[in-house]
């Protein structure tokens, strides 16, 4: 600041180089919608002006930031603290390049306003910079190189190392083959050097995710893993490649590892209870569906037409259905076959099926299944009742059906659509 006023204001004046406007231009590319983005950018960074480390960007309060006269949009507010605290904007670099004279002969003026603070003053730097992809900063962290695995191993034996003054001795210590960021299997593990756990995340998802949003952090500990203390972990990659059933693994205290595989659970099939009645006391029960039995007792599935697909509205719990077969010296002639006598069970209150919407024919729909014998289905009904009848019965396993009840099926084919 250079006044005692509140609001300060600062002008300044860089000029770029005929080899820094060729570079630049040369890195065009144009978006959709008519945009333009370049790889080599003219960047402006604010940070603290503190020499006793490095430090992060910053932004003053209040910042305003006009380029050659052109209102410069600032990066939104982060959310806001619960402790309310002001509002504060993330630092991170700004791209000021669409805002920037691209000639050697014109300079370019920056003017920042903003808020003074007692005892805080603030550098501003304007940077010239190539923009690298995740793909080529994967690439160069392929090329730094992959760390030892006995370098891991020793971190293992350091953890699990029984310390005296502890009363709890670790013996293994168990690690997830999963990214933290993807929930998917790790292909690149890697870690910050910084970091003391052993947990690997996948190095590209980490680029790319840093790539759309910079903020290098650990996602298993929270720490700060800027790029340059990423390091591809040796010995997660021998697990990755002899081990590709399973998601997680158990580390031994010699530095040894076993694979953790889930034990598999024996599965207890118990065969239904199924009640032999005579053909004679089908009649005096219309609400039960009858199958008639083959003689090699082929098992058949056993469908209740007449259940309502909600039973909020009933009071009385529902009685135990029964699968009842006739028997086989008063078989029915039409064996195989699926048939329904109608009773005086209640049928939902349904809307009936608006004509418009039926389609002139079957072939209008794409869902191809294995029709049964349209022939002997009753002409009145429509071709769109007729589909979903067909649909709803195919997939039921049931091959040929005998319509008694037609208004039956109307119900059933609305409730389906």
């Amino acid at each position: 600041q250079s006044s005692i006023q509140r609001f300060q204001e600062k002008f300044f004046i860089f000029a770029l180089t005929p080899q820094q406007v060729r570079e630049i231009c040369i890195s065009r590319d144009f978006l959709p919608g008519g945009r333009r983005d370049y790889t080599v950018q003219v960047q402006l960074r604010l940070c603290l002006a503190e020499t006793s480390c490095s430090q992060e960007d910053n932004y003053p309060n209040s910042l305003c930031i006009k380029v050659n006269g052109k209102l410069f949009p600032l990066p939104g507010y982060a959310p806001p603290p619960k402790n309310g605290i002001e509002q504060k904007r993330p630092g991170r670099p700004l791209n000021i390049t669409s805002l920037v004279r691209l000639s050697s002969a014109v300079p370019n003026q920056i003017s920042i306003s903003w808020a003074s603070e007692i005892g805080k003053n603030y550098s501003m730097s304007v940077y010239l910079v190539r923009q690298l992809t995740s793909a080529m900063l994967l690439q160069r962290l392929k090329m730094k190189g992959i760390r030892n695995p006995d370098h891991s191993r020793a971190l293992i034996k350091e953890k699990l190392t029984a310390d005296p003054d502890s009363e709890i001795a670790t013996t293994s210590l168990r690690v997830s083959l999963m990214c933290p960021l993807g929930k998917m299997r790790l292909t690149i593990p890697c870690r910050a050097v910084t970091c003391t756990h052993l947990q690997c995340f996948d190095a590209a998802l980490y680029l790319q995710m840093n790539e759309k949003k910079p903020t290098w952090i650990c996602p298993v500990c929270d720490k700060k893993a800027a790029y340059e203390s990423l390091i591809l972990d040796g010995l997660f990659m021998e697990i990755l490649n002899e081990c590709s059933d399973v998601d997680e693994i158990k580390f031994q205290e010699d530095g040894s590892w076993c694979p953790m595989r889930p034990k598999k659970e024996a599965l207890k099939v118990s065969s239904p209870q199924c009640t032999k009645i005579e053909s004679s006391s089908v009649v005096s029960k219309p609400c039960s569906v009858t199958v008639a039995s083959e003689v090699n007792k082929k098992k058949v599935d056993v469908i209740d037409l007449t259940r309502e697909s909600s039973s909020d509205e009933e009071e009385d719990p529902p009685a135990k259905r029964k699968c009842i077969f006739m028997s086989e010296t008063q078989g029915s002639p039409t064996k195989g076959v699926l048939m329904y006598q109608p009773s005086t069970v209640r049928v939902p209150s349904v809307t009936t099926v608006d004509p418009a919407a039926i389609p002139p024919s079957l072939t209008d729909y794409s869902v191809p299944f294995h029709h049964s014998q349209i022939s002997s289905m009753s002409s009145d009904l429509p071709e769109r009742v007729k589909y979903l009848l067909l649909k709803w019965l195919h997939f039921s396993g049931v091959d040929e059906v005998i319509l008694v009840d037609i208004e039956f099926a109307k119900h059933i084919c609305v409730i389906e659509e």
